[in-house]
This record gives structure tokens, C-alpha cells and sequence, in this order.
């Protein structure tokens, strides 16, 4: 008992980081940096992971299903959803019955959609009418430069895809504010009044047509540059997905470069470092390694593309087929009940300029690991997930055999906020599930800072979790 340590200790993991595993730290924070740049929407994380993913030849599942193609292990196979939720999957050598090994991240983050009838012309400006998507602080959103990304579809089904604000010689947009001479009502206002939601309207412009027709020569003259640069009218807007986010390249932070800063990392800290993992799955796996990268988790998981919707289920129920002859409804579930997965989200990182909202010795700290979430929810738990002692012990396992650095962590005090993740989402098949991600400071805000070693070991995390071979029956 004497060399037995009795006490537990967190500390800073670049204090013992060997010069080899620096190396691969700063090249994994490296792709993870360009994947945040190209990865502003949904929409656009979907597509990169999805490039990637063919890249290493991945299949379609669903051309597979069509073409009544039989499933081997080490069989490399994905699905996509509406170009905005995706599934990957490596087959593992054992049935998939026995279950699988999941990582589910989602890819949406807080932002500005553009209204069905946006453009309107006031004050000799034209402006885009938006709706806040998320948990967002409306003040963090005004004066800054915004760019816009998404998409027209239109009535004949072509898409028209747009982006601007992200390369150097594009225009940027933004929200107005008042300045402090005039805006001493507004700051007699609450953090959370002074800005309004229907006030989240963007400046689009401000010469005028020299269209002699139009009454609204300013609103023309976007119409024009819309219709001159995409080929789109008033009406397009109708049925398009518009979202304004932060605009710029996200950097690294610190004068020793330990930190990243960006837009998006809520949850794409988690989503790139799940696909990364995959992508890294050397050897045929002895349970299936499966990835999810899913939308809509900010506003409730709803939707087709939301983990409310059955796309993850049906997706297994077509693998099923493919592996085996006898598919059944108890195949499925059995498959689905003995997966066990890593609900891949991040937690909130201790704030020292904001110590009264946190517990410190319960609360993520930075560059300190990856950190498991064992319950979420608010107050007592409410709405949350609450893993089992069991499944956290064989991820502390994994993790040990993996030289993995990991801590605990809550979100925030007793009674003082909370949150959720898809986690009790997939808890409905009974399978074991417990939230495993990168702590984030200034998270829901337009740019948010995550430190690269919890990013290195997130994915350190999840690649070990996804090639574990021994698991208790």
C-alpha cells in the first residue's frame, strides 16, 4: 500500500507532453483549424466530412442497398441525410448484433438565419430580416463583420449555392449598434433586452438603382447583384437555407499558441475529431466503429435531420440487411441495445473572470483532457442523461490503456444552468451511453476558444474507444 497513490490530481497535460506526441498535437490541431474554416454551416461540415470520407473509400450505403451488395468486415460505408447529417461506418469483425461503437456529434452551431422575406429597404438601406438559430447572447452578434452562406433552391430544383464574406476581397456585413452618446436608454436595459431579436437585421447595402420603375431603388439594386450573381429573384428567397455567421479564419490564441479560436467549435471541436478518428481506424475493428454527425441539436434535435428523427436507426436496419440473410426487428434492437457510444459534445470550460457559476474542483479546466460528462440535465438532473458506473468504467479502461488524459466535469453549479446532448437520445435503445468532448470558454458566443490539447486528446479519446476490442458481456 505504500507506492498505492491515494489522492486524485488533475494537471496541465502539456507538463508532460513528449516532443513526439507535441508533433502529431500540432498537426492534428492544424486540419482541425482548416476543417473549422471551410465547416461555417451545417451544410458545409456535411460536405467536408463527406469529401473526406470518399477520399479514403468510403462507400454509399444506400448505392450498395440498390445494388443488393453483401457487407464484409473491414467494409468502409456511409449515409447522408438532406446534405446535412451523415453516418460512417467501418464493419467490424464481429456481427452486428454484438453491437457497435459509436461517436455521435452534431454539426449545427448558433447563427443568423435569413427569413423567407428578408430584404426590405429603410433609412436609404437596404437590410436582411434574420432569426436567431440556438441559445446565442443577441448583443455578442452586433458590430462585427458577418459573412453569409447557404443556399437558393429554386422552383426547377437547381441549387444555387452562396457564400461571401470569407475570401479577402469579398464584402463582409453586419448589425448596426448605437453608439454611447445615444444609447443611454438601451443601457439602462438588461444584457438580455438591450438588443432585440427582430433588431438582428443585417445592412445589405446602400446604392440605389438607376432602375426609373422601382420604388425601392436600394432594394433593387440587391435584387440586381443577387440576380447578376446567381441568377436568383425576390421569390428565390422563398424557399433557400441563408445563414450569417461570424466572418474570418479561426486562429490559433495565446502568445504560445495553446489555444484555438473560431466560430463553430460548439459542436465541430467534436464532429472533426470523431470523423478524424474514423478515418484513422488503421485495422479491421472487432465491434463496427461507427461515427454520426447529425443536425438540429441546438434547437431540440427535431426534424428529419435531428437525432429525434429515424435516420440513425434505419440507417443500422440497412447495414443489418446487407451483413446478414435473416434480418429482423430483434436483430435490430438487440444491435442497437449493445452498442455502446461516446455522445460526442462539448462541455463548458472553467471561466476564471466568471468563478461564481462553476464548482471548480467538479468543472472542466482547460488544456487539462478531454472531459466526461456523466450527467447532464438541470437542476436535479432534469432532462439529462446519467451514464452508468459500469460503462464509465471501461471507458476509464480504454482510456488508461490508451494513454489517454481525461477529467470530469459538470456544467456549471447546482441549480445554476445545465444543459443536453443527443445522449439520451440514443439512451432509448439501452444502449450505454456518456458524453465525452473538448471543453470550450465564451461557448454559444461568435467566436469560441478551445485549447489543442483537450482537441488532440478528444480524438486520441475516440480512436481508442472506437478499436477497443475487449468489452465485459
Amino acid at each position: 500500500m505504500k507506492n498505492k497513490t491515494l489522492t486524485y490530481t488533475r494537471s496541465n497535460g502539456y507538463q508532460k507532453l513528449a516532443p513526439a506526441e507535441l508533433k502529431k498535437l500540432e498537426a492534428l490541431a492544424s486540419l482541425y483549424r482548416s476543417f473549422l474554416g471551410k465547416a461555417k454551416t451545417e451544410r458545409l461540415a456535411h460536405d467536408a466530412a463527406l469529401k473526406a470520407l470518399k477520399e479514403a473509400g468510403f462507400q454509399d450505403l444506400d448505392a450498395l442497398v440498390r445494388g443488393k451488395a453483401a457487407l464484409k468486415p473491414g467494409d468502409k460505408v456511409y449515409r447522408s441525410s438532406s446534405g446535412k447529417t451523415l453516418l460512417a461506418a467501418v464493419i467490424g469483425r464481429r456481427p452486428l448484433e454484438d453491437g457497435l461503437h459509436i461517436v455521435g456529434s452534431h454539426m449545427d452551431s448558433p447563427r443568423l438565419d435569413v427569413k423567407p422575406n428578408p430584404l426590405y429597404e429603410s433609412g436609404e438601406m437596404a437590410l436582411l430580416d434574420t432569426h436567431y438559430y440556438g441559445g446565442i447572447k443577441k448583443y455578442q452578434w452586433v458590430a462585427m463583420p458577418l459573412a453569409l452562406h447557404g443556399v437558393f433552391i429554386k422552383k426547377d430544383g437547381r441549387k444555387v449555392s452562396v457564400s461571401i464574406g470569407e475570401d479577402a476581397n469579398d464584402p463582409v456585413f453586419c448589425i448596426t449598434d448605437l453608439l454611447p452618446h445615444l444609447g443611454q436608454d438601451q443601457m439602462r436595459k438588461t444584457m438580455a433586452d438591450g438588443i432585440e431579436g427582430e433588431n438582428l437585421d443585417v445592412l445589405a447595402g446602400s446604392i440605389p438603382s438607376k432602375s426609373a420603375k422601382a420604388k425601392e431603388k436600394i432594394k433593387q439594386r440587391m435584387l440586381e447583384i443577387l440576380h447578376e450573381r446567381y441568377g436568383v429573384t425576390e421569390e428565390d428567397f422563398l424557399s433557400a437555407e441563408l445563414e450569417f455567421v461570424p466572418a474570418g479564419a479561426p486562429r490559433e490564441g495565446g502568445l504560445d499558441r495553446s489555444l484555438i479560436i473560431g466560430y463553430g467549435q460548439d459542436d465541430r471541436a467534436c464532429a472533426f475529431t470523431a470523423l478524424q478518428a474514423l478515418l484513422d481506424v488503421a485495422q479491421t475493428p472487432d465491434y463496427t466503429a461507427c461515427v454520426l454527425l447529425v443536425d438540429k441539436e441546438e434547437i431540440g434535435s427535431y426534424g428529419a435531420t435531428g437525432m429525434e428523427s429515424r435516420f440513425f436507426e434505419n440507417s443500422i436496419a440497412e447495414m443489418l440487411g446487407l451483413c446478414r440473410a435473416a434480418y429482423s426487428e430483434l436483430t435490430l434492437k438487440r444491435a442497437l441495445s449493445r452498442s455502446w457510444m461516446l455522445s460526442a459534445d462539448v462541455n463548458s470550460a472553467f471561466d476564471p473572470l466568471y468563478p461564481a457559476v462553476s464548482e471548480k474542483k467538479n468543472a472542466a479546466l482547460l488544456n487539462h483532457g478531454t472531459c466526461l460528462t456523466k450527467y447532464t440535465g438541470s437542476r436535479g438532473k432534469s432532462g439529462g442523461s446519467d451514464a452508468g458506473a459500469e460503462f464509465l468504467a471501461e471507458i476509464r479502461r480504454i482510456f488508461a490503456a490508451n494513454h489517454v488524459t481525461w477529467q470530469a466535469g459538470e456544467l456549471g453549479k447546482v441549480d445554476q444552468g445545465g444543459g443536453g446532448t443527443i445522449a439520451w437520445l440514443m439512451a432509448r435503445y439501452g444502449m450505454e451511453v456518456v458524453d465525452c468532448g473538448a471543453p470550450l470558454l465564451s461557448m454559444h458566443a461568435p467566436w469560441e476558444v478551445s485549447g489543442k490539447f483537450d482537441v488532440y486528446m478528444t480524438y486520441k479519446g475516440y480512436l481508442a474507444f472506437l478499436k477497443d476490442k475487449r468489452r465485459k458481456p
